[in-house]
């Protein structure tokens, strides 16, 4: 059983080592110059260096649908630049599983597979997926939706360690990032996490750096581009969080509830 996961940030990440440890192939799609934050555990970052590993899963970058299908097969979670799925057509997926985040639906539609999964805001049961999965933190986390919509976008990210969004940070200009920091770091209130076309990005609360964006991508003012986190805790950098596998859990009910068996 073949499922192709659009989106291959943390979420998504989250969704593939579930899928994967359940017996699943599975082939992601991403931007060729990838956005993701929390880099230690994305495999997003196979398209930037050829191949990533998160927990004990490696994935790999594939050129061509076709070599993505092989390294599925093989066992590996392949990964393509292929932002707007157009290897769907070619690889005729048992499952489409849209977990890019975009707060709306950025083209998945009910018809690119006979299972197709929405992964947060945006997508709405009978229109444009079979099911959608609650990414909103709380009592409904990894919920599967069979009739309606995921919660609404808020626009504030959820409390973890008591804080919401003092956690995030943002670009304070326009142009290209230059991380000063390592994910992984502890840093304190009023540190520099990066600097942007000469203005600082100011670590927000004391913690634990666990998300910062790759140098060099050319920012908009105001993009999230770094994530601290107040428990503390290095392994948290570089393991899954509760919220991708509860997602990730979500989104294997979706699949089984639909006979999508790994065999």
């Amino acid at each position: 059983m073949l499922v192709v996961i659009r989106g291959a940030g943390d979420l998504a990440t989250g969704i593939a080592l579930r899928l994967h440890r359940a017996g699943y192939q599975i082939v992601m799609t991403d931007l060729p110059a990838p956005t993701s934050i929390r880099r230690t555990v994305c495999f997003s970052e196979a398209i930037r260096l050829g191949e990533m590993t998160v927990e004990d899963i490696s994935a790999r970058k594939a050129e061509t649908p076709e070599e993505a299908l092989t390294l599925a097969q093989s066992g590996v979670v392949a990964v393509l630049a292929d932002p707007v799925g157009a290897c769907i057509p070619t690889l005729r997926p048992g499952a489409v599983v849209d977990a890019i985040l975009a707060k709306k639906n950025l083209g998945t539609a009910l018809t690119d597979a006979p299972v197709v999964i929405g992964v947060g805001p945006g997508f709405t049961v009978g229109i444009d997926c079979h099911a959608a999965v609650e990414t909103m933190r709380g009592h409904t986390l990894g919920r599967v939706i069979y009739c309606g919509s995921p919660i609404p976008n808020t626009g504030v990210p959820g409390i973890i360690g008591g804080y919401g969004a003092e956690r995030v940070m943002r670009s304070p200009a326009a142009g290209v990032f230059e991380p000063k920091m390592e994910i992984g770091q502890m840093v304190k209130a009023g540190e520099v996490a990066a600097v942007v076309n000469g203005q600082p990005m100011l670590c927000t609360i004391d913690g634990c750096l666990r998300g910062l964006l790759q140098e060099g991508l050319t920012v908009p003012a105001g993009m999230k581009c770094g994530d601290i986190d107040p428990r503390c805790q290095q392994s948290h950098c570089f393991q899954a969080s509760d919220k991708a596998l509860a997602v990730g859990g979500g989104v294997l009910e979706a699949l089984l509830h639909f006979g999508c068996r790994p065999d």
